[in-house]
């Protein structure tokens, strides 16, 4: 971790996208005053698994991924940060180790906010707390769900599916690919299977013109049918 230079609060867009949306002008500059910003490069662990934080992470930019670390050291990715997103607020207020490892996945630069701080924004604005609530039970919602699908959904289901939540998580870029890049390793991580059998599934979406392929870029191009294969429902 390096420090990086600072963002003023008040004048942060990616706060429109973050649980501080809705602080006033007194507590934004209050925060200003409080936090640190910091730069973590590609690959670089911002959380260890087992750790106990003294604060919490908001990313101005960058992506990040959560995992842990099964036997032989196998990682399974559980999902993933963007720009505006908290790292380490649930350890925080349940008072417990973190759970997971959280990694940048590219060059990441955010703002830490030390633990006092944080609680004394949930004791004085409703709204910030109801935004940490909200957020809180999405997470444990996409957690039910990953277990769900690992239990339930083919592998071929589960990447497919993965492939539309990584499209509609991180947006597309300037030629339409998924805004991320993820070795073929990572997304055998994230579906629960082996790095073979991804790379002989993402050639058979790419033979039914679901996706198209550029390295590690992935174009979603038929994101209807993707869905009946994933067996994605709205």
């Amino acid at each position: 971790m390096n420090e990086s230079a600072p963002h003023i609060c008040e004048m942060c867009n990616t706060r429109k996208l973050s649980a501080f949306s809705e602080l006033g002008k007194e507590e934004l500059s209050d925060l200003s005053e409080h936090k640190a910003c910091v730069f973590f490069k590609k690959g670089q662990i911002i959380m260890h698994e087992g750790s106990r934080p003294t604060g919490v992470y908001c990313i101005h930019h960058g992506k990040a991924k959560f995992y842990k670390l099964g036997q032989e050291g196998k990682e399974q990715i559980i999902r993933f940060a963007k720009d505006g997103d908290l790292l380490g607020y649930r350890s925080i207020l349940s008072g417990e180790a973190v759970s997971v490892s959280i990694a940048a996945l590219e060059d990441t630069h955010a703002c830490f906010l030390p633990k006092a701080m944080l609680f004394e924004v949930i004791e004085n604005n409703p709204k910030f707390s109801l935004n940490i609530m909200k957020m809180a039970c999405h997470e444990l919602g996409e957690a039910g769900k990953l277990i769900t699908n690992l239990a339930q959904k083919s592998v071929t289901e589960r990447l497919a599916e993965m492939l539309l939540i990584l499209k509609e998580t991180f947006g597309e870029d300037a030629d339409g690919n998924i805004d991320i890049s993820l070795t073929r390793e990572e997304l055998a991580s994230m579906v629960g299977t082996a790095t073979e059998s991804v790379i002989r599934l993402l050639s058979k979406f790419k033979e039914d013109e679901l996706i198209s392929i550029k390295g590690r870029k992935i174009k979603v191009e038929n994101p209807v049918k993707l869905a009946r294969v994933g067996n994605v429902f709205d």
